[in-house]
Formats: C-alpha cells, structure tokens, sequence
C-alpha cells in the first residue's frame, strides 16, 4: 500500500555507514581514545552525525548500509577496482564493528548483501520508498548517490567534510553543482572519471567539458555519434576511450534492485532497550555522546522502547520563552546608546549568514542581518557582547566592514572548554545536554538545528539559542569564577577570539604562480619516480595500490614482509623504513611517497583555498588541543612541512601585502625556557641566563665535558632528550629517535637527570599532583583533565603520567604564547599602526608590515612577545623580515 506523499510521517533517512566512518575518522584526532587506549573517533564521529540528523531532521524511519567484506560484481568488470586507494588505517578497521553495534543498540536496521556495495542497497531503498511515495533522504560522503536525487521524494544530505558540513541537494541543487540533471550523473561520471576507484576517465574531459558535452548532445550515443563536431584533440580522446566511458557507465550506474530480505516496515524507529543501549556507550566510552542520545530517547526522537523506561517528567517546569521582537534601525541604534548596565547582548552567527542579537535581558530578542546597519550598530555599542563562539561573530562583523568589533564579554564554548579541555564537544547541542538538561535540545535547536540548510533560519528558533546561550553563560561563569579560572577566560581567551578573527578575516597573502609551480615541479618529479620504480620491478603496475604494490614487494621481488595486516602484508612507511638497502626500489618508493604527499596534500590543497582576493583565511581553533595549543584548519597551515628541504619550500608562496614585508617572529626554545623555569634547575637557569649555546650546556652537563669538548653528535643528542622531556618521551621513544636501544636511551636520560635533578623533581611532583587532583594546572590557571591516572590498564595510566609530565609546559608555552598575540595585536592598533598579525604557527607569528612602519612593528613584536611572561629565565625571539615567509625565515 502506497503511502500519501503528503502523510505527516517522517521521511526515511539512509545512512551511507561506509563513507560517514571514515569521513569521521579523518576529522577528528586519533587521540580520542578509551582508557584503555582503543582509538574510538570514527566511533565519536559517526555517533555524532547520527544523533545531528536526528535531532534535526526528525526521521520517521532510518537504515544504515554497509559494505561487506569480500568483492562485488565491480571487480569482474574492472581489474583492481578500487586499487588506487590507500589501505584503511589499522585503528579504524575495529571502528567499523563499534560502529554497527552503537547503531544496532539503538534498535537501527544495519542493511548488507553479498556481492553489492553499501551505495547498491541506499539505490534500492531509495527508490523502493520513491514507488511508495515516501519522502528519502540519503546521507553520504560519495559523489555517486548524486543520481539518486528525484523530486519531490529523493535528497542527498552530502557530508562535505567533517562531522558538521552538509549541504541538502535537490535536483537544482545537483544540477548547480555538476551543471547535469541528476539522472545523467553517471554519464558525466563516466566521462570524468573516478580516481578513487581506480576509474580513469576520458583524458582532457574534467566535469565542465562532460556536462557542456551531456548539455549539448544529450548522452554518451549521442556524443560518440557527433565526433566530428568537436575539436580535433577533443574527437582523439573520445574515440580513443570510446569503450573506457562505456564501461565507466555500466560501473558507475548504481544497482535498484539489489535482493533485500526486509519486512515490512524494518527501518521505522523504535524497540531500543535503554539499558543495553547505554551499556555499548559506556563500554566505548562515550559519556557526553549518551547524554545526548538519552535526551533523543526521551523525547521519542528514535521511536518507542521496546520494554518500558522511565519518561520525562511532564511536571517539570519549561523554559519561559523571550518574545522575539525585531527592530528596525532607529530603534537598533535607540539601544545601542543605551549603558551598558541596562543591556547586554548575545549574538550567534548562523550559516555566516545570519545574527541573532538578545537585547535588554531576556524582555526581547532582536534579530539582524550580518550585514544590515542595526546589528552592526548593537556592536559597535557599550552593551557587552556574548556568544556561543564569538570568534565567528567578529569574524562576521569585520567582513560586514566593521573596523575593530569588541573584546567578548562572555563565550560559552570558550568557558565550557576551560571547565573540561577533555570533552571536545562545545556545540549548543552537546552543552545543553551536559549542563542544562533541562533546556531541552530539541526544544531549543527546533526540528533543524544546527544541520538546517535553509537559508531563510526561523527567527524564533534563533531567539531560543540566543536564551540558552545566556543560560549556559550564567551556569559557567560562576564555576570558572570558583575552579580559578577566570583570569584566564577573560585576560587570555575572550581577548584572543578577537585576535583571531581579525587574522581569519586579514587572511595571509599567496604567490598563486609560485604554488602552481612547486606543485608542477612535484607532480612531474612523481610521474619519473612511478616510470623508475615500475622498471625497477620490470612492469607497469599502479605504484598507489596496497595490494599491487605488496604482490611487487613480497612475491616477485622476494623482500622480507613484515607486520601483517587483516588485508596482508603492510606495505606502510615503517615496513619500507625497514627494507632499505635490500633493494634500490624500496629507497625510490620512499621518496614518491614523501613528493606525492607534498603535492597532493600541500599543493593542490593549498592551491584550492585561495580566495578571490589571493590570500588563504584558514580558521583558528582555540577549543580544540587539550594542552590550550591552537589549531588550524580549512587549511591546516600548522601543518606546512618544515623539517624537509622540499617542504619547506611552500613558505615561498606565503607573501606580504604588494609593496609591504614580512616579518617572522619565533620564540626561541620556549619549551627548554619553560622546563627551566617549572622546575627551578639551577644549572638549566644558569644556562639559559649565561645566553649560551643552551644544547651545548647541557649536552656538557649530560656527558661530563666541558662545553668546548661537546661533539657535534652529543649536542644532537642532549637536544632530542630536551625536547623529548617537553613532549613526555620516555627511554623507548627517545631510542627510536636516537636509532639505538632502549639501554643506550635510558643510561642518556640518567645522565641527564643526574646533570639537572631539579627537573626529574618537577616531572615526578607534576605526575604526584596530577593522580591526586585528577588534572594538571598551569601557572595561569589552565586545567587539563587527566582521570586515566586513577584508574585503568597500566599501560594507559603511564601514557597518562607523560602527558602530566608534559602539560604544565606545553601549557603555559601556549598560554605565553596566547598572552603575546593578544598583547602584540593591541598595540599594534593602539599605535595606530597599518600593520597586522596575518598568521600564527606553533611559536611563530607572522605580521604584515608597510616598509615605514617597520622599526616600530619590530620593536613592538619584540617587547611584547619578550615580555609576555616573567620567568627564571629570559624569554629570547628570533626575528626576520623578507618578501615571503621563506624569506623572512631565512
């Protein structure tokens, strides 16, 4: 029986498992692990973008495919298909497994079939439920499932990157992005191409030219029956790859009738059990992801239980609801004149698009354009300024042309990070769930929530978040106040949000030739290095594919194999590490590795976000590294190689303003001026107060020598346990870093300690206080959550005890180094000076800087990273000016 298309029942939603997984895997860290050290971000991930699109989207019925292991009809139509991709990472192959239990214990069907891959099953699904009249949306990361697409009934909700990136494609959504209705995707397809499954297209045929050809003619017949209307190169490849294309087709066109052994009505939600649900998220550890599941639970977002749970109380009292009133200009600016005492405001960037202001308490609610004269005049006023993440706020203002949008008054997610650095979780949703369940997510976010796709946000729904941050803000604000934090939160943090704005929203210049140039030089470097590493073992074979390249190594050319995987033999870095001088191939190997990389991670990457004014905006994360570092994405420029020749030649392509230079500042052995100080270690101060050369002070120490008798080997030697002690490394560690044994690792570190005993006191005291107290604090206040030194496998409490070891310095190397930008970036306005910061990496800042300005940016940059802290020892600054960041560095 067919359903009504107009029925008030939710729209099925399938879930595409095996591209979320590993989407999720690569977006969030490896270090997301349990306590007994099993790496669950796949788990986190995926956990996360299921419980998003329910509480968003509200399905009425769900259903995950995967795959299963062993091959499908592809592999008899294409030798190694799927050969050129990389092999699974070993922690994310025990994901898959955490993964379908998680999503079985909610009560949701998992479905598979033999011989067909996991898209197969979401096309038979889909149009099952097309033929019914019932609405679908298919959730992937793959390209593929764009022919899916059918009005009114079928949708892709398409992960762009990410746990949180989507966009919801309709018809004219996949014909805007491909330029080719949806039902012709696998034509344009076909024609392109597919690298990542081994499927090379037509050559000189990208998608542009395949949908201007489909647009023109039709179909592929049709194309190949017009050839001698293209041009006469265009005609060669298409006759040439005639049968490529065709085959392409019949490989790309996904299956609508795979064999499923479903009931009637198997996908609709409900018959969980609480209990055994909430058992698999303990088992994985998953203690915030359950809050908000059980939340879902409750509110019957997944349908009803299969044996009773206790409901939410219906006698608890609601949330009283602001009335949303939106005010035109002159009463924007009425009260914006206001005192501060009288108004406060707290504004969230929605879609970039979007500003919701709370004015005047919680008596009215007015919601602005980014762009439009009364929001930016609210921030232009005294009222304090709040938000969920304030950084993009100000980034908001500064694009709608504000010139210097104020310090933060309050940041919820920046407060919720310095009460728990180890959650990693500071969206609306999650911190409602932890803190102030009695909120209600669903209540606050609405039935969109923050995967909403409609530009046109409703504006009540925006008014809530905006109660709820103000909320949060109460309940924190008081705790940092009480955990002594609070110095920390608005001296440091809320300062730096603007700091970092101003830099997203400054961006830093690229040379656009000069990174098409060392891309170029790379991608032909790789294509000699495949054509020597193919003759090396006497055939053409695809030198990216695991398996190919493990059949080359291990049967026909003999190596030794070495760790073995559930797929055979590794071929991974380490393996080839350990071949070298058996076979000239493997040294060859090794360096396609390295240039491949740099090419296709830093090369093309880089070049694809540049913006249309020629500068790269990456955004700066201060609510992510557990230490207080911060982070970089959209690109990682933290990220840009600097420990080989070759990657450091990207730095040439970063450049100033036209006519103005760069100058390069970078904190001199921060970490080693830290560990000096922390600990007290009279011959480390004397070291570092004396200004020597600090390597060779203490490789003279370590080895009972004079600094003039120290050999070039013992000073590298004193410098990598140094730097080791800052980064918690043990005997082990530093003997890989050595390239000898454990013993010869330990007796160094003896020495060491022996030389500076101070140091060994601190390290021992750090991991003492951290067990006691359940965390490390830095002088500035800065908490890091270690509860695996208390309980949990010894294994796990000694990585546990390096990272106490190390917290307190990397800790307040960031906290210093946060100090300074905020410092450096205040002055330099204050100053009245053109100059800006442009960019930060690890301990390096980079500013802009007009020629007559550079004596009093140098100066300025100088004084305020020197003095950003008082320690034992002097903080010391290198410091370069030049045309590129290359050239500043020197």
């Amino acid at each position: 029986m067919k359903k009504d298309a107009q029925d008030d029942t939710g729209p099925l939603f399938l879930l595409d498992g095996m591209s979320l997984a590993f989407r999720a895997y690569f977006a969030l860290p490896t270090d997301l692990a349990t306590s007994h050290g099993v790496v669950t971000n796949a788990v986190h991930g995926f956990a996360s973008m299921l419980l998003s699109i329910v509480r968003d989207h509200r399905p009425g019925a769900l259903g995950v495919a995967f795959d299963l292991p062993g091959g499908t009809f592809r592999d008899e139509m294409v030798e190694d298909y799927k050969g050129g991709r990389a092999e699974t990472p070993e922690d994310l192959l025990p994901q898959f497994e955490m993964i379908k239990e998680l999503v079985e214990s909610l009560a949701i069907p998992i479905v598979s079939v033999e011989g067909y891959e996991a898209d197969d099953v979401l096309a038979t699904l889909a149009t099952r439920s097309r033929d019914e009249g019932r609405s679908v949306v298919v959730v992937t990361g793959d390209r593929d499932c764009f022919q899916l697409v059918e009005d009114p009934f079928v949708r892709v909700l398409y992960n762009r990157r990410g746990v949180s990136d989507y966009v919801l494609y309709d018809e004219q959504g996949i014909i805007e992005r491909t330029g080719i209705e949806p039902g012709r995707y696998p034509m344009l397809a076909a024609l392109r191409g597919d690298p990542s499954d081994n499927l090379p297209g037509v050559p000189g045929v990208g998608e542009k030219t395949a949908a201007k050809l489909l647009t023109t003619y039709g179909d592929l017949s049709e194309i190949f029956d017009h050839l001698d209307a293209l041009t006469p190169k265009l005609r060669e490849n298409l006759a040439a790859n005639q049968e490529l294309a065709l085959r392409n087709l019949d490989v790309m066109r996904l299956v609508r009738t795979v064999p499923l052994d479903l009931s009637e009505g198997a996908l609709e939600l409900g018959g969980w059990d609480r209990s055994e649900a909430q058992q698999v998220f303990e088992a994985f550890e998953l203690t915030s992801i359950w809050k908000r599941t059980l939340a879902l639970l409750d509110e019957g977002a997944l349908g009803v239980p299969r044996q009773g749970t206790s409901a939410p109380d219906p006698s608890e009292p609601a949330v009283e609801r602001a009335e949303l009133v939106v005010l035109d200009d002159t009463e924007a600016k009425t009260l914006a004149t206001q005192a501060a005492t009288q108004v406060h405001t707290v504004a969230l960037s929605k879609g970039g698009d979007l500003m919701a202001v709370a004015l005047s308490g919680t008596e009215a609610v007015a919601v602005f354009e980014a762009s439009s004269s009364p929001g930016l005049e609210v921030l232009r006023s005294t009222a304090p300024l709040k938000s969920l993440d304030s950084k993009a706020v100000l980034r908001r203002s500064l694009t709608a042309g504000m010139a210097s949008p104020p310090i933060p008054a309050g940041d919820a997610s920046i407060a919720a990070y310095l009460i728990d650095a180890a959650s990693g979780e500071y969206d609306l949703a999650s911190l409602i769930a932890s803190y102030a369940p009695e909120l209600g997510a669903a209540s606050v976010l609405g039935a969109e929530g923050q995967l909403d796709l409609d530009p046109t946000v409703d504006r009540h729904t925006l008014a809530r978040e905006v109660e709820a941050v103000d909320h949060l803000l109460a309940l924190f604000e008081p705790r940092l106040e009480e955990e002594g934090l609070t110095e920390l939160y608005r001296g440091i943090e809320l300062p730096l949000a603007r700091v970092l704005a101003r830099m997203e929203d400054r961006g830093i210049a690229v040379d656009t030739k000069a990174l098409r140039s060392i891309a170029d030089d790379l991608a032909a470097r790789v294509t000699r290095l495949e054509g020597s590493i193919q003759e090396l073992a006497g055939h053409p074979f695809k030198v990216n594919s695991t398996p190919q390249l493990r059949t080359v190594l291990f049967e026909e050319l003999g190596l030794p194999p070495g760790r073995k995987t559930k797929t055979g033999f590794s071929t991974d870095a380490a393996t080839l590490e350990g071949l070298v001088g058996q076979h000239p191939i493997v040294e060859q190997l090794l360096e396609y590795r390295e240039l491949e990389k740099l090419r296709s991670t830093y090369g093309e990457s880089l070049i694809s976000e540049v913006g249309a004014d020629g500068r790269i905006h990456a955004t700066f994360r201060q609510t992510v590294a557990r230490t207080g570092r911060l982070s970089s994405e959209r690109p990682n420029l933290h990220n840009i190689p600097v420990r080989t020749e070759e990657g450091r030649r990207f730095r040439e392509a970063f450049i100033p303003t036209q006519g103005w230079e760069l100058l390069v500042a970078d904190y001199d052995q921060v970490e080693l001026r830290i560990i000096a100080h922390l600990s007290g270690d009279p011959g480390l101060v004397a070291a570092f107060s004396s200004g020597e050369d600090i390597h060779r002070s203490v490789a003279a120490g370590v080895f009972g020598v004079t600094p003039e008798e120290v050999s070039h080997e013992q000073r590298e030697r004193a410098k990598m346990v140094s730097y080791g002690l800052a980064y918690g490394m043990e005997a082990f560690g530093l003997a890989r870093r050595l390239g000898g044994d454990v013993g010869e690792a330990k007796e160094i570190m003896d020495r060491y300690f022996a030389a500076f005993p101070a140091v060994k006191g601190y390290m021992d005291d750090a991991v003492t206080e951290a067990r006691a107290n359940g965390f490390t604090r830095t002088e500035l206040g800065r908490i890091r959550p270690l509860p695996e030194l208390i309980s949990g496998p010894r294994a796990v409490q000694a990585a546990a005890e390096r990272q106490a070891m190390n917290a307190g310095i990397q800790g307040l190397a960031a906290d210093v180094f946060k100090v300074a930008l905020v410092r450096l970036d205040q002055r330099l306005e204050d100053e009245d000076l053109k100059a800006r910061i442009v960019l930060q990496v690890h301990d390096e800042v980079l500013v802009e800087s007009p020629v007559d300005e550079k004596d009093a940016v140098e100066t300025a940059t100088r004084e305020e990273l020197v003095n950003a802290a008082t320690l034992r020892v002097p903080l010391k600054v290198s410091m370069g000016w030049g045309s590129s960041w290359a050239g500043a560095k020197g």
